[in-house]
Order: structure tokens, then sequence, then C-alpha cells
């Protein structure tokens, strides 16, 4: 079984290519998600969007706000984790805090977010002594927290709710629950492997130290914690009516979230809130796509702005102490031009006179 795997595998990658297999991969999941959109919004009224917009109260607003900024900061972890992953914990905290906010800020609205966060953080460490290999060590480790809290979460949630995944996977609960039991079996498996002894991944200058058992966990709290306070930001942004249960909507939100994220479309634009508008069908449409476009606004867009504009500042600031560390040149020699002159007219005076 294991060889006839590695058959496949080495087709794919020798005939086709796994960067083609992606790129036609996220070309699919948008265009399903462009299709579903078109139906489901052609006939919208605009006007109960907006009724609804106006119609949240002020203190919904404010809770998903303060979730949406415990959810960037616990992004901040990200960093700080993958930091002493790799063995440079003298960063301190407040770089790892710039780079992971800034980092996500800017990647989910771009993006294609392993290339553009990638960028913002070289940008960063870089100032701090840290080279190409070290901060894509750090994406790598990122992003392995990443896969860890999403798997622990749609595994735990979906096995308790598997009814939940069933307008996105068009798959019997039964089927749903076995998705969900073998996403927990390779997550317990993956525990166990880096439990039992050391473990690195790569060759020569790219090995990276994968975290052990005890870390491990702490990476699968950090993105407990994420996924955590971006669903409650969600939940206080649906609709009262009716009412759904937590685990319900975390299956459904982070369901969304990787289709958005394997599209690679900037903040998932279109393949996240189809999913969602997908998933959620119980809701009123209109009042759904309320809750979808504040979550935009407070999770996408004014992060975003707040990055540009720490990063702006950080940019001019460095600037600045550049321009006030250069030596000041040396003052210029004058030199006289009238004794030349004066040599040239008058005589040199001998002994004799």
């Amino acid at each position: 079984m294991l060889n006839w795997l590695r058959a496949v595998a080495r087709f794919f990658q020798d005939k086709i290519g796994w960067n083609r297999i992606g790129v036609a991969l996220s070309l699919a999941i948008i265009g399903i998600a462009i299709v579903v959109l078109y139906h489901m919004l052609r006939d919208i009224n605009v006007d109960e969007v907006v009724h609804a917009l106006k119609a949240t109260r002020p203190h919904q607003i404010a809770f998903a706000a303060l979730f949406v900024s415990g959810a960037y900061f616990t992004l901040t972890f990200y960093d700080w984790f993958a930091l002493r992953t790799i063995g440079r914990g003298e960063i301190p905290y407040r770089t790892a805090a710039l780079s992971g906010f800034t980092s996500y800020a800017v990647g989910h609205n771009i993006g294609a977010t392993v290339f553009t966060g990638g960028a913002v953080r070289y940008r960063i460490y870089s100032h701090h002594g840290l080279d190409a290999v070290e901060v894509a060590k750090i994406c790598f480790v990122a992003g392995l927290t990443f896969w860890l809290g999403n798997a622990t979460v749609l595994g735990i949630s979906a096995s308790l709710d598997p009814h939940a995944a069933g307008p996105i996977t068009r798959l019997p609960d039964i089927v749903n629950r076995g998705i969900a039991l073998v996403i927990l079996t390779v997550l317990l498996s993956y525990i166990a492997w880096v439990w039992s002894a050391p473990r690195r991944l790569g060759k020569g200058g790219w090995t990276v130290r994968l975290p052990n058992g005890p870390s491990t966990l702490v990476q699968i709290v950090i993105g407990l914690f994420d996924l955590g306070f971006c669903t409650m930001a969600m939940w206080m942004l649906l609709p009262n009516e009716p009412n759904i249960g937590f685990v319900t909507l975390m299956v459904v939100f982070v369901s969304a979230t990787l289709l958005g994220f394997a599209s690679h479309a900037p903040g998932g634009l279109g393949v996240f809130d189809a999913a969602m508008l997908i998933a959620l069908w119980q809701f009123n449409r209109e009042d759904l796509l309320a809750g979808l476009l504040l979550f935009r606004l407070l999770y996408y867009l004014c992060p975003f702005v707040v990055a540009l504009v720490i990063l702006g500042i950080r940019e001019v600031l460095l600037s600045t102490r550049r321009a006030s560390a250069l030596p000041e040149p040396p003052p210029a020699r004058i030199v006289s031009v009238t004794q030349p002159l004066r040599s040239a007219i008058e005589p040199e005076k001998t002994d004799a006179e």
C-alpha cells in the first residue's frame, strides 16, 4: 500500500507537478464560490442588508472587536513560539508581536500568506540579524501551529456535530464523523511521534527541529485560542434567530476558513463567504450577509489599515535613524587665493634689501 501511494505521488510530481495541481485546485474553488455567490445573492435585497447593518447593536460590534483583538493578540504568539523553536529566543516579544500582527494582517488581505507574510517578516527580522533561511523556518513553524490548531478544532467539533459539516461536504453524518476521527487519529499519531524522540525535517541549512511533545501541545493551545476568538467574533455578529450551537458554528467557521485559505484568494474573499452562506442556510440571507460584512470590516480591513500605518511609521523611524547615524563630512579646507597672487606680483625681499 505504501509503495502504491509513493508511486502515485511520484507520478503526479513527475508528470503533472504539484504546483499545477495547487493552482488548478485554487481556481476550481474560486470558480465554484463565484457560481454559488451568484445564485445566492442575485436576488438579495440591498435595503434589507443596510437595515440589518444599522440594526446591529453597538455592544455586539464592541464585543466582536474585542474578540478580534484577542485573535490577533494570539497570532503574536505564533512568531514568539517559532523564534524559540528555531533557537532565536533572544529576540524580544515586542519584535515577535510586531512581526506576527503585521505579517498576518497584510497576508490575510493580500492573499498568498506564505509569501506576503514572509516578506513582511523578513523586513522586520532582518533588522535583528536573521537571514532568509531563519525567516523561512519561522514561517514553517507558524504554519504548523495554524494547521495543528485547525486540525484539533475541526476534528473535535466535527466529531461532536457531524451534521454541521453536511452542507459544505455534502456527505452523510457518519462519513463526516469518520473523517473527523481520522483527523484526530493523525493528530494524535503526530503528537506521539514527536513525543517519542527529537524530530527534524529538511536537509543541511534548511533543517527544522520540530517542537517536542509538550511544545506541540502548547502549539495546539495557541491555535485553539486563535480560532476560539475568531469564532466568538463571528458568533457576536450573527442574527439572534435562529439560535445555533457554538460547536456548530465552529465547524462551519473552520471549514469555511480552510476553504478560503486553500483558494489563496485575498482574505478568502468570496470563498469564505459562499461557504458560510451555504452552511448557515437557516439564517435570513440579508441578516447573515450583514454579519459577514461586519466581520470582514473588523477582522480584515481594520487590522490591515493599522498594520500599514505601523509599518509606515517604522520605515520612517528607521530611515531617520540611518540618516542620523551617517558620519559627518570633514570640514572643507579653506585655501587663500590671494597669497599665490601676491607672491607672483611682489618680488621676494633679499637680505641685502
